[in-house]
């Protein structure tokens, strides 16, 4: 049955590599399950349901797309669009958590209109490469940011706005050694680095009396808190405009970034570099996004880490199933989830801030029209502390100076629009 249905000797692997394979994308990225309950209780949402809501949506979003679409490509609630969830859009501007998921519901099913009807290609093919992964590199400051703030290392300060923090609390400590040992972990190509890392933080703190321990396994949470909680309404306010385009466009670029890239390692491309059955894995993520939101949680999307599946052997919809069965396992880790100190997830945060800034070595920086608006972009949104202020400069930026510049032409139609609603939004501010 699952030779036939996933077609497993036509891609040239087996049942046991692909649930290696699951296994090995799943250690990879089970960090989420601790790291996404701690930053959006920030936003006062119930820990231990949006634990449950962050393995239910990853498992369903990995369970679509392994189905659906045939593809060994995970799916959780991603990092970056969380961390905006919680510090930007309800703590920063003020909104309920039930309007952000609200928002979160809105824009993905945005994002299934434009899979439908194929207009993704426009949106995507038309915004230029350098805001692409200017938006990258500036959610992974952001992150980075946030991380530093959680572990302790910055606070606060009416002088310099920002200033080291207090060495001599455990805190700050904890989470320099946590993150030491997750990069030597990664560099050694050690599976489940980061989560490793998290673990041997929280084993030190519990051991040091600075954590308390519970267990490690029991029932599985209540999902009722944050199920279906999601304030639609709310969420059509025009204040939140800006908020779910934000979503929308990067749910889009990582979505559509992440498999094509992952697939590309994979030999999954066909002869044109192009990615077959391409709408079935990008409405599998938008479903997902949507049935995230009405469970508790902030966009689910495709996982980069799927490429240590595929690395392992893993070239079908079986590896992703193998993942989604694994976050159903975890429900029954709530307990160690609880235990976990946000000094101990700070680590997985900034390291994987470096990550997504890898991409600022592509820009071409001997175009300053390319470049300039690109580290605006990027640069804005750990200091506005705002995903969506970080975009909004980009393409203003963009368009006036390309505009001023006299190369008005190489402007997008897209960015163009984009950059209106922006200035728009700002001027009724």
């Amino acid at each position: 049955m699952l030779e036939s249905y996933f077609k497993l000797s036509e891609h040239r692997t087996t049942v046991r590599t692909e649930l290696l394979a699951g296994l090995s994308t799943f250690l990879t990225m089970a960090y989420i399950i601790f790291v996404n309950p701690s930053i959006l209780s920030a936003a006062g949402m119930p820990h231990d349901a949006v634990f449950a809501a962050t393995c239910l949506a990853a498992a369903l979003g990995s369970m679509i797309m392994g189905l659906y679409a045939n593809y060994p490509i995970a799916m959780a609630p991603g990092m970056g669009l969380n961390a905006y969830f919680a510090f930007a859009v309800v703590q920063g501007m003020g909104f309920t958590w039930q309007a952000a998921l609200g928002a979160v519901f809105i824009s993905g099913c945005l994002f299934i209109l434009v899979s439908l009807f194929k207009v993704r290609e426009w949106i995507v093919n038309a915004i230029p490469h350098s805001l692409k992964l200017a938006i990258s590199a500036g959610i992974g400051l952001f992150l980075a940011i946030i991380g530093l703030k959680n572990a302790g290392l910055i606070q606060g300060n009416p002088a310099t706005l920002v200033t080291l923090g207090d060495l001599h609390q455990p805190g700050p400590l904890l989470a320099i050694g946590g993150f030491l040992l997750i990069v030597a972990l990664e560099a050694r190509r050690i599976t489940g680095g980061i989560i490793l890392g998290i673990l041997a933080v929280t084993v030190a703190s519990i051991a040091l009396g600075y954590s308390k321990f519970s267990g490690v396994f029991s029932a599985p949470p209540s999902l009722v808190p944050t199920f279906g909680q999601l304030d639609i309404g709310a969420a059509l306010n025009a204040g939140l405009v800006t908020v779910v385009l934000t979503f929308f466009l990067v749910e889009l670029f990582d979505a559509s970034g992440t498999l094509i890239g992952v697939c590309h390692r994979a030999g999954l491309l066909d002869k044109d570099g192009r990615l077959p059955r391409l709408n079935r894995a990008l409405l599998a993520d938008s479903t997902a996004i949507a049935a995230g939101a009405v469970m508790g949680t902030s966009s689910t999307t495709a996982y980069i880490e799927s490429a240590a599946g595929t690395a392992a052997g893993g070239r079908t919809g079986l590896t992703a199933v193998t993942v989604a069965l694994l976050f159903l396992a975890a429900l029954f880790l709530a307990p160690l989830a609880g235990a976990v100190p946000a000094y101990a997830t700070a680590p997985a945060l900034i390291y994987v801030a470096i990550l997504m800034t890898r991409g600022l070595a592509e820009i071409d920086w001997e175009d300053l029209t390319e470049a300039a608006p690109a580290v605006v972009c990027a640069v804005t949104m750990p200091f506005t502390f705002s995903i969506a202020h970080g975009i909004a400069f980009g393409f203003v930026a963009y368009a006036g100076i390309k505009l001023l510049a006299g190369r008005a032409k190489e402007v997008p139609v897209a960015v163009w629009v984009i950059a209106a609603v922006f200035v728009g939004k700002f001027a009724l501010l």
